[in-house]
C-alpha cells in the first residue's frame, strides 16, 4: 500500500502517515524513495491501537500502588 492508501484505509491524515512511519511506529518498509505498507501489518497495528490493546499490555493495570 501506497502513503495515501494507508491514510485512507486507517483514516489518517498523509502527514501523520509519514510522521508515524519516520518514526518507525508504523510498520513499513521502502522500495526506491517511497515508503510501501503491507495491508496485514497495518491491520495488526490499528488493532494494537485499540484500548482494549493497549490495557492488556498495561504491566500495572491491576497492581494496587
Amino acid at each position: 500500500m501506497t502513503v495515501k492508501e494507508v491514510a485512507d484505509y486507517a483514516q489518517l491524515n498523509k502527514c501523520a502517515v509519514y510522521r508515524l512511519a519516520v518514526s518507525r511506529r508504523l510498520p513499513r518498509f521502502k522500495v526506491g524513495a517511497n515508503w510501501r505498507f503491507k495491508r496485514g501489518d497495518i491491520d495488526g497495528w490499528i488493532a494494537a491501537q485499540s484500548p482494549s490493546a493497549q490495557e492488556a499490555g498495561d504491566p500495572l493495570k491491576d497492581k494496587k500502588v
